[in-house]
């Protein structure tokens, strides 16, 4: 097994499969990050650049989203795979770190005519906010559970046992005394990075867990947590009279169990 974790999560990551590691299993975890490197190639012209730089079909059919593979790309053996955190069809690189310089540098020169261009964390960031992909360490955390984030589509029960299930099933159950949700701004003004509280109905409700300032939107758009009463719908979160206060103002915004960017 191959287990990605986020950049800043690596020791974390390694220590709880380590303590999780049942007593008499032949079982190792070995770190390689330092071995490997991963380029990012996202937005729509992706395929078409990869597509000039390898003989692997890299067609929907052929590769589609989710999906990992051994391929090689500029002759480079990688392993690509089709995820995106920007929520834009692309594909994450595994490359050597050897060989990491000569391939960024193939893949520049050919995406250079479809208009390639670096992107920093920041542009990532709020592109992921539009489309609602929870960011690890401010949007979900090791005390909320699938149900209370919006994910619990992403969890096989099923057939399956894993370490949480019965807990996950009672939550469940019960559902959520609160929820994670999409939120934008009414007005250009006012700005969001997280912990700005949310009020609904003139009462304090929960807090943006990570937001940003959105260009396709004009405004900003973040993610947050509220309080879930029993029997909530998703057509009464249009009704609520949602303000988000930030910088000691008060603005006006909207909150939707969908993300706003969602095609």
């Amino acid at each position: 097994f191959w287990v990605i974790g986020g950049v800043a999560t690596s020791v974390r990551d390694r220590q709880w499969l380590l303590a999780h590691r049942s007593d008499g299993e032949d079982a190792e975890v070995s770190d390689f990050s330092r071995e490997v490197a991963v380029l990012g190639l996202m937005g729509p012209e992706s395929r078409g650049i990869l597509s000039m730089l390898t003989s692997a079909d890299m067609e929907e059919e052929a590769f589609p989203f989710g999906c990992s593979r051994a391929i090689e790309v500029a002759g480079v053996p990688v392993r690509a795979s089709r995820l995106s955190y920007v929520g834009e069809l692309g594909w994450e690189i595994y490359v050597s770190w050897a060989d990491a310089p000569a391939l960024h540098g193939a893949l520049v020169r050919a995406g250079g005519p479809a208009g390639l261009r670096h992107a920093g964390f920041q542009a990532m960031n709020v592109l992921r906010l539009e489309k609602g992909f929870r960011h690890w360490g401010h949007d979900i955390t090791p005390d909320d559970s699938p149900v209370e984030a919006g994910l619990s589509f992403a969890v096989a029960t099923e057939g399956r046992d894993f370490l949480g299930r019965e807990a996950f099933l009672r939550r469940r159950e019960a559902g959520p005394a609160r929820r994670l949700l999409s939120f934008r701004l009414r007005e250009p003004e006012g700005f969001l990075f997280h912990d700005e509280p949310i009020w609904r109905d003139g009462k304090r409700v929960g807090r943006i867990t990570s937001g940003a300032f959105s260009p396709l939107f004009g405004r900003s758009v973040g993610l947050g947590y509220i309080e879930w009463l029993p029997g909530s719908r998703a057509d009464a979160l249009a009704m609520a009279r949602f303000e988000i206060e930030a910088g000691g103002q008060f603005h006006p915004a909207e909150g939707s169990l969908r993300a706003f960017g969602r095609g």
